[in-house]
């Protein structure tokens, strides 16, 4: 009797145990416009949810007379870093921005991979692999930023298609 009650307590605790954050079963969180804090999609079918806790960087800034606009997220796995960039280059709500190259003008995505603490890598959206972004909701009184978006980049060390799927984010950005 002793070992089905030890049984039953390990199995209990043992099903009580929180779930990873990138659990492919933990769905993504909505795609909100209130300022909640997400940052979340899909890269070649799992889950990339930021881990920071919503105090990722988000800013839209007009600096010597042209403006730029970044986000990014972190998560667990490699690709560590996901972050969509514009270069000299205004948004507006409802607007959809083709994801090209590193240019004046353009929206850009890129990811940042880490092999080891002394071999990382980043990739960037270019000519070959696009994407698109969505700004679902730019809102300057309350500074909340909503988008959707997707792309694809090449890996740097296999070559392959990394595809960054479901995008989304919903939070506040500094002027």
């Amino acid at each position: 009797m002793k070992h089905l009650f030890l049984l039953v307590t390990i199995t209990f605790a043992l099903s009580c145990c929180s779930k990873d954050d990138n659990d492919p079963k933990e769905p993504l969180p909505p795609a909100t416009q209130t300022g909640a804090g997400t940052f979340a999609c899909k890269v070649n079918g799992q889950n990339f949810i930021d881990t920071s806790g919503g105090y990722f960087n988000c800013y839209y800034q007009l600096i010597d007379g042209a403006y730029y606009f970044g986000i990014g997220g972190d998560d667990d796995f490699n690709p560590q870093n996901i972050y969509i960039l514009t270069q000299k280059r205004e948004i507006s709500q409802n607007e959809t921005l083709s994801f090209s190259e590193i240019l004046d003008g353009n929206a850009y995505a890129g990811c940042g991979f880490s092999f080891s603490p002394t071999e990382s890598y980043q990739s960037y959206t270019n000519s070959q692999y696009t994407g698109e972004l969505t700004i679902t909701k730019l809102d300057f009184t309350n500074k909340i930023v909503s988008g959707t978006f997707w792309f694809d980049i090449k890996h740097p060390t296999t070559g392959a298609t990394v595809e960054i799927r479901e995008g989304r984010f919903d939070t506040l950005f500094t002027q």
